[in-house]
């Protein structure tokens, strides 16, 4: 994120904010999902993929405005395919869980939980 600081004046508050705001939200929803069991779990790693792809849309527009250099783009980018590649196997993870516990009606977990309904 500091490599921000050097997009142009004129844009770096429009699209600065947006790329940071993405990639916060995705933290957020990282850390949410964390603290849920499954379905609501699932939709809100399904939310963090979508904030994923802003974050990689953003990076993409300023890799092509060429505010990053080559490098700078291909080490955010490969972090960010990692952080993909992570978020897939914790879905995959979630909806064979669900899938398991559904089969054996199994609930979520304790009715206090906050995630739970």
């Amino acid at each position: 994120m500091p490599v921000t600081n050097h997009f142009p004046r004129s844009q770096r508050f429009l699209v600065t904010k947006r790329l940071l705001d993405a990639a916060l939200d995705f933290q957020e929803a990282i850390i949410q999902a964390n603290n849920c069991r499954g379905q609501r779990r699932l939709s809100t790693l399904e939310q963090a993929d979508e904030m994923l792809d802003r974050v990689r849309l953003y990076l993409r527009l300023a890799a092509r405005w060429k505010w990053l250099k080559r490098g700078q783009y291909r080490h955010a980018a490969g972090m960010v395919a990692e952080m993909g590649r992570l978020l897939g196997g914790w879905q995959k993870t979630t909806r064979q869980r669900r899938d398991k516990d559904s089969k054996h009606g199994c609930t979520e977990g304790p009715s206090l939980h906050p995630c739970n309904p």
